[in-house]
């Protein structure tokens, strides 16, 4: 079983959009995935029961403890959707499962502050520092040929990590979230653009 996290600690950021569609993708190349969402609001386990039957399957979880080792020997994939402020022994727990991290971030004042502090305690934990979890950085909401994506990607040039995608602006995820549905369930010319601005990010997650 291979696992990615994606973690923010400010609400808002995108860290439902990414882990549904990460799965989405994931369950789309025939993988056997489990979200298990960590977030009190359990948005991405709403998501999941407005997914079609039809729809290639994913299953959700509300906590680790419903996994057991004879779960795990039956996942390819589980998706990590976490709760903002994770923290402590609670960020701990979530990076001991992951292979992966991913962390979205809005071109914001507020949000690139919260992130910076996230940051430095996250390269901080035992998993990071001996290189058992990877972690990548997710422009979101945010056009790359723009200066605000430029601002962006110069306050995460502090760190050495790397930026695997700027994901846009776009009613596109929104509509699909309403019927349970990711933009790999779409018709390829309802999400032509942000299928191409995902490939990088499915190449390092599978990577």
């Amino acid at each position: 079983m291979r696992a990615i996290l994606i973690a923010n600690p400010k609400g808002g950021s995108g860290k439902t959009t990414l882990a549904t569609n990460l799965a989405g993708y994931l369950a789309k190349q025939g993988q056997r995935v489990v979200m298990l969402d960590l977030d009190q609001q359990k948005s991405s386990l709403d998501w999941l029961s407005l997914r079609a039957h039809e729809l290639p399957t994913i299953s959700g979880i509300g906590s680790e403890q419903e996994i057991s080792k004879g779960d795990m020997e039956k996942i390819d994939w589980l998706v990590l959707d976490s709760p903002a402020g994770i923290e402590g022994k609670s960020l701990a727990l979530a990076l001991k499962l992951a292979n992966k991290v991913i962390v979205p971030v809005q071109p914001s004042v507020f949000d690139m502050v919260a992130t910076r502090d996230f940051i430095n305690r996250l390269v901080e934990e035992k998993t990071i520092k001996k290189k058992k979890s990877f972690i990548g950085i997710v422009g979101m909401r945010v056009d790359p040929r723009t200066r605000v994506a430029s601002t962006l990607e110069q306050f995460l040039l502090q760190y050495d990590l790397p930026i695997i995608t700027y994901l846009r602006d776009t009613k596109v995820y929104v509509n699909a979230a309403f019927n349970g549905k990711s933009i790999f369930d779409l018709p390829f010319h309802q999400a032509e653009q942000e299928l191409t601005q995902w490939k990088t990010l499915t190449q390092w997650v599978k990577s």
